[in-house]
């Protein structure tokens, strides 16, 4: 199968499947960063009739309809000179193997809800929670193996499909190495969690306030928590 066959089936399979699927077309459509007027233009329709799938009002697309929806992204896609997702998708076909997990959500979750449902352990001020921002998915992370072959194509690979979302660190000794690397980085996530750390160094929590980026724990054991990010 294609790479652009490949993201076309996980597209309209997300949708699909999605308990709210105009909330996943609406994810899918910032992530391909195209307006509602710019689809409607190409499905030859009006942008309410996008506004309302994915507010809910109308009733849930159909499957040509999602085909259709689908089709429309990648030839959008395609007619741009960079930043295609297209090509990201070739990118993150191969994962590192430092990344233990990694999952999209099929639409956003509040970043509170998301503490709640890991037994997370806020050590940040509530202040870097941001409430506009959303979860839209996780990278469950060996710190060990990942942090000290830190680079460009690697560090982009822990971010999926969007940089609104959790990075979790597994085998944290002091916390100070993931939060230096994601300060050096332009590119930031929602909320950074620690999954049973041996000890917190107050550097890692300075860092974190310093970027305004929730810095959690949990201690819940690998095995439950892969269990509860995967039924947030």
């Amino acid at each position: 199968m294609s790479v652009k066959n490949a993201l076309a089936e996980k597209i309209a399979g997300e949708i699909t499947l999605s308990p709210k699927p105009g909330q996943t077309i609406r994810k899918w459509r910032k992530i391909f960063k195209i307006s509602q007027s710019e689809l409607a233009y190409f499905l030859d329709t009006y942008p309410s009739v996008i506004c309302d799938y994915e507010s809910g009002r109308r009733k849930s697309p159909g499957i040509q309809t999602v085909r259709k929806i689908v089709t429309a992204f990648l030839e959008i896609d395609a007619k741009k000179n960079s930043e295609r997702i297209l090509n990201r998708y070739q990118l993150f076909i191969k994962k590192d193997e430092g990344i233990l997990d990694i999952m999209e959500y099929p639409y956003g979750i509040p970043i509170k809800k998301f503490i709640r449902e890991i037994d997370g352990t806020l050590l940040t001020s509530p202040d870097t929670i941001d409430n506009r921002k959303y979860i839209n998915g996780f990278t469950l992370i060996d710190a060990v193996k990942t942090i000290s072959s830190f680079n460009s194509s690697n560090y982009i690979q822990l971010y999926g499909w969007s940089t609104e979302r959790a990075l979790i660190f597994t085998g944290i000794q002091y916390g100070r190495s993931p939060m230096i690397a994601i300060r050096v980085h332009p590119v930031k996530p929602a909320v950074v969690v620690y999954q049973k750390p041996d000890n917190i160094d107050s550097l890692a929590i300075e860092l974190a306030e310093r970027e305004r980026i929730p810095l959690v724990t949990t201690m819940l054991s690998l095995n439950n928590l892969k269990r509860k990010l995967k039924m947030v």
